[in-house]
């Protein structure tokens, strides 16, 4: 299962410390559970917590992306946003996938997929056991279309307005967290239902 889904800000591999990894979208699909915790347990802490977990992920996705784009010795891409029209080749985006410790940042064993595409970081953080194939195949659907369907590249792109949109895409190809086997029909239809439901 797919415990969050999240969107974030990527740094340029050459830029200094200067501003920080910021989380524009995410969706945590399960609650953690701690009965070994003898704090008060309340929706503002548990929010604060989720938080503050995510945070931690989306910083170590884009520790990831930089040093697989330094490492790589491919000239650092420019990080900037382009416009609308332009098509991203998602083939030569940086992507991977690192496992983390029970208690770094989560309370059992997690395994992240991510993808980076020019300026934003977007990650699936999953079950230890999860299908790593398939989590990797469906970041990229969601990336392409999120790419696609809201112009997230854009210029004038506010992400915060459009979590309704987002949601209907996580609604339909990531729901409830499952990983779905979908078929490129099943995806075009999927595509054409969303596309109804929220026009361009």
């Amino acid at each position: 299962m797919v415990h969050a889904f999240l969107v974030h800000t990527l740094r340029a591999p050459n830029a200094e410390d200067t501003g920080l990894c910021r989380v524009l979208y995410s969706c945590v699909f399960g609650a953690e559970k701690s009965p070994d915790d003898p704090r008060p347990h309340g929706a503002e802490r548990d929010r604060l917590l989720q938080k503050e977990q995510i945070l931690a992920v989306a910083r170590q996705v884009e520790s990831m992306c930089r040093l697989q784009q330094q490492a790589s010795g491919r000239p650092s891409m420019d990080l900037q946003l382009q416009s609308s029209d332009e098509q991203v080749s998602l083939a030569e985006a940086p992507r991977g996938a690192f496992r983390l410790a029970a208690g770094d940042p989560f309370q059992e064993p997690r395994t992240v997929v991510w993808l980076g595409v020019l300026s934003l970081g977007f990650a699936l953080v999953l079950d230890a056991h999860e299908n790593l194939l398939l989590a990797e195949g469906t970041l990229r659907l969601l990336a392409r279309l999120l790419l696609d369907h809201l112009r997230l590249l854009a210029p004038s792109t506010n992400l915060l307005l459009r979590a309704d949109r987002i949601e209907g895409i996580l609604t339909r190809f990531l729901p409830h967290g499952q990983l779905l086997f979908l078929n490129d029909q099943f995806v075009q239809g999927l595509e054409k239902e969303f596309s109804a439901a929220w026009p361009r």
